[in-house]
């Protein structure tokens, strides 16, 4: 098939290959017809004389061109009386030239018909047409940048539609729109009718996407004040340059070059420059047809400062001089139109806060060409004070009224205030059950002082269904699965169930929380839980299994607010604590019956486990009431810009149970945006102790055990290993003797060289009762391009220390053997002597504790099997790490990578360069 351009006296026709033109026979049939009718007519009307009294004459006789009648041939899917319906041809009228090309017109507009046409013999009108195809399908060819679904929805034509010339070219232009939106406007696409039976059409678009038209060069004609570069990074658009392969703002974007000049506007208004304005904006084709050069043409003007500034205040409770005293705007300094939005915002939002909810605040220049100064009195007009005459709740399908309801600050009488308006949108948002970025709506009521607000929510979905999978430089191989519903019945109540697994921790919980119990403000919770943890300690860089944990236990919270930012939660936690170490590696056989653990003589060994590891040994309960004051301003959860988050908290176990301390914690983090840039700067502070109230036999007074301490490490602490700062024991194992391997190495004092080598050293790490840990980060924004992959770098410093132990009771065994001085003799039995008078002897050393010769004096016969434990990293001396980081939502799923420098450690403290965590959701 092909599509045919307008011919013959503007009759239009789209016709199968290879057929004859409806053109041409309408031309035949239309020369007939004037031959057969206009002659005898024009005869006719001259020899006709009129009589003076005319008679009635009876009806005329049809004339040869007079429609007698139409029939129409070759509709297969229409109706005939249909087709007729869209011409004016009727039986009874004249068939005339004019009107068969009115007819021939007016089928040509329905766009239904790839060939009609029409002709007359005696009266009898045929109207022959060939209907067009009917679309079967849409094909998109060669779109690789662009996917289906992104092109598809915008094309109007679908299958089981009637093809039509017009609609194709429509589409053929959205989709060249598309492409030139992704910057390619070299974009071409063809369209292709493939024929298929039945008359049917496949649509075939061959695309042809050509390249990524870049803006090569920005030049900007007319500055003076500010470089081109000043003013280039002002802009969305940048200049393609090879550092920027992430970006897609140095692709061509007329809306693009529209918004950068007002980007130029508003900078040059906030650097005092009020008669600016953009002369031109110019963007060409490079000569390979391939990118961009954009040509700014500016005119700068003068420099202004402020004048006067004067509030003109109509409200009564507002006094124009105090106002104006308290703006942030100063004469003299430098004009800025910023300024003047942020006053003006400032302004609305006092009266608001007052109960003028339609506040109306009018910035008036008067600008001084003479002095270059702009006066600006701000007029805040008359206005009425404003009462909620009702809160509407519209929308919402599954969750309750009194769900939203309660997060509103404002009720029913209350006189308006802007403040709680912005507070009600904050936490209806924070529920994160309705549409992102809802807004409460003020809509007048029914007189000038009263006002209606309206809650319009969009429910969501708030169900989470998850499976997990990753891989940690922590836990290794990650597996995880957790269903929760956070909204559940419709009440606002969340109930969840996880479990977590991975080779050195597993865990399941179950959990449920009433925010208002009994529809009071007051949130309650329990949690029911099983964790089993493997604690570890280092050996030539592996990590290698300790004592076993296993705790079984739940939890009961309940808090109340204190004010609208503060809260007061209590909770009260019972576990059940088994603490177990491996028999077969740590424990000793005592009554040889090779049996670990069959007889109570067997006993964990401190040669093998240290006396550290073994008094942790046993099954406890703990009883733990908690109390914690928390304070919340951020303005997002998951990922927060702005605001703040203090918490206090306090832990006491000893109500009933085995275990007695007293827990102190306390965190705080502060967020900015740095001038509104996007640069996101946060400030994080923590730190705890734990006071231990009870004394144990053979302990003293440090009666915290080690799995109650606090530890610290990757991944609070970047830049160390996982429990990788703080106290802890390093045991050493003596160095062998190269000549007999079953004995040790000694020095030339009888010492026993120990392996300093600390790969080669076992590395507990034992907690601390103290700890502290600061954070600053920097997260730097990146264009959109990359923001569209997920990637968020920042550059960080982290400061911390974790100590507070009493020195341990350490194990160390023949690290001294005694020294054997023997006189040499000569053959006459007597004593020898050097050249200086000194007797010559021969020295020995020999394990006091752990004899190898039954005599005593067998040489050097000091065991190899000897160890000496140290201990080490007890110093609240900060330890402080700086890095870079990279956050990345990958297609597999976030992940998290820091490289990190360690500028201060102390002795015993693990540092680690690169760690990295990453998982994914099926």
């Amino acid at each position: 098939m092909m599509f045919c351009e307008q011919a013959g006296g503007g009759l239009a026709s789209f016709n199968n290959a290879g057929s004859k033109s409806s053109v041409t026979r309408f031309g035949l049939a239309l020369t007939g017809a004037t031959m057969l009718a206009g002659v005898p007519v024009g005869a006719l009307a001259q020899d006709s004389t009129p009589a003076a009294q005319p008679a009635p004459a009876p009806a005329p006789a049809p004339s040869a061109n007079t429609i007698r009648s139409i029939n129409v041939v070759g509709a297969e899917r229409l109706e005939p009386t249909t087709i007729l319906s869209y011409i004016r041809l009727r039986v009874g009228q004249e068939y005339t030239s004019a009107a068969a090309d009115e007819a021939l017109k007016d089928l040509g507009a329905t766009e239904l018909f790839a060939d009609f046409s029409i002709v007359s013999e005696n009266g009898n009108v045929v109207i022959t047409v060939v209907e067009n195809p009917v679309i079967n399908r849409i094909v998109l060819e060669g779109n690789e940048r662009i996917k289906n679904d992104k092109i598809l929805p915008e094309i109007r034509l679908a299958p089981r539609q009637i093809f039509t010339r017009s609609k194709v070219r429509a589409d053929v232009a959205r989709i060249i729109e598309l492409y030139k939106r992704q910057g390619r406007f070299a974009a071409t696409v063809e369209p292709q009718a493939v024929s298929l039976p039945q008359n049917r059409v496949d649509i075939v678009f061959e695309i042809t996407e050509g390249p990524k038209s870049k803006v090569r060069q920005i030049n900007i004609i007319g500055n003076e004040k500010f470089s081109d570069s000043e003013l280039r990074s002002e802009m969305v658009t940048k200049q393609s340059r090879f550092f920027r392969f992430f970006s897609s703002n140095t692709s061509y974007d007329p809306d693009r070059l529209a918004f950068d000049q007002q980007k130029l506007r508003q900078f040059y208004l906030t650097e005092g420059y009020a008669d600016f304005r953009v002369v031109s904006a110019v963007a060409e084709l490079t000569p390979d047809q391939q990118d961009f050069i954009i040509t700014y043409v500016v005119e700068e003007g003068e420099r202004y400062t402020f004048g006067e500034v004067e509030v003109d205040s109509q409200l009564r409770d507002f006094d124009s001089d105090a106002l104006a005293s308290g703006l942030g705007i100063q004469t003299g300094s430098f004009y800025d139109a910023k300024s003047v939005e942020d006053t003006v915002e400032s302004l609305t939002e006092l009266a608001g806060r007052f109960g003028y909810a339609f506040a109306d605040v009018q910035p008036r220049f008067n600008r001084n060409p003479e002095d270059l100064t702009m006066d600006i009195t701000f007029i805040l007009r008359q206005a009425p004070r404003v009462y909620v005459e009702r809160v509407d709740v519209n929308g919402n399908t599954l969750s309750q009224d009194k769900v939203i309801r309660r997060e509103f600050r404002l009720s029913e009488g209350d006189a308006f205030n802007s403040l709680g308006v912005q507070r009600t949108t904050a936490r209806i948002n924070s529920l994160g059950y309705f549409q992102e970025n809802f807004e409460v709506s003020q809509v007048e009521g029914s007189a000038p002082d009263r006002i209606v607000l309206e809650a319009n929510v969009e429910e969501q979905p708030t169900g989470e269904l998850q499976f997990s999978a990753g891989f940690s430089s922590i836990e290794r191989f990650i597996l995880a699965g957790s269903i929760r519903q956070r909204n559940f019945r419709g009440r606002g109540q969340t109930v969840g169930l996880s479990l977590n697994f991975s080779q050195f921790s597993r865990s399941a919980q179950l959990s449920f929380t009433e925010p208002y119990l009994f529809d009071r403000n007051i949130s309650a919770g329990a949690d029911i839980y099983r964790r089993d943890f493997n604690s570890f300690n280092r050996f030539d860089g592996n990590r290698n299994n300790t004592f076993e944990q296993s705790t079984t236990g739940g939890a009961f919270r309940a808090g109340v607010p204190l004010t609208e930012f503060m809260s007061l939660v209590g909770s009260y936690t019972l576990n059940y604590d088994e603490v177990s170490l491996d028999e077969g590696v740590f424990f000793t056989d005592n009554n040889n019956d090779g049996i670990l653990g069959n007889s109570p003589d067997d006993f964990c060994d401190p040669s093998r486990a240290g006396r550290f590891l073994c008094d942790q040994l046993g099954n406890r309960l703990s009883s733990i009431v908690g109390v914690s004051v928390n304070y919340n301003t951020l303005n997002s959860g998951f990922r927060p810009t702005a605001g703040r988050q203090v918490s206090l908290s306090t832990e006491f176990a000893g109500l009933g149970g085995d275990v007695r301390y007293l827990r102190f914690r306390g965190q705080g983090r502060q967020f900015w945006n740095l001038f509104n840039t996007g640069f996101i700067f946060s400030l994080s502070l923590e730190g705890g102790a734990v006071i231990p109230l009870r004394e144990r036999e053979g302990i003293g007074v440090d009666d915290v055990f080690l799995t109650d301490r606090f530890f610290l490490g990757e991944p609070q602490f970047r830049g160390f290993d996982i429990r990788g700062v703080g106290p802890r024991v390093l045991r050493q194992a003596a160095l062998p003797n190269p000549d007999v391997s079953s004995l040790a190495l000694l020095d030339d004092d009888g010492n026993v060289l120990f392996n300093q080598e600390r790969r080669q050293q076992r590395d507990d790490a034992l907690g601390g009762r103290y700890y502290y840990l600061g954070r600053a980060e920097i997260e730097i924004p990146l264009g959109s391009g990359a923001r569209e992959l997920g990637l968020r770098p920042s550059v960080w410093v982290d400061v911390g220390a974790l100590w507070g132990l009493e020195t341990p009771v350490l194990d160390s065994t023949a690290v001294f053997a005694e020294r054997i001085e023997t006189p040499i003799l000569d053959d006459n039995g007597n004593p020898t002597f050097d050249g200086n008078g000194n007797p010559i002897v021969s020295v020995n050393f020999i394990d006091t504790l752990n004899p190898i010769a039954s005599d005593g004096v067998t040489p050097n016969a000091v065991s190899s099997n000897n160890v000496r434990e140290i201990f080490v990293g007890d110093s609240s001396s900060p330890r402080i790490t700086a890095g870079i980081g990279v956050n990345w939502n990958s297609p597999f799923g976030p992940f998290r990578i820091d490289f990190a420098q360690t500028i201060r450690k102390v002795e015993g403290d693990d540092d680690q360069v690169l760690t990295f965590n990453v998982g994914t959701q099926f």
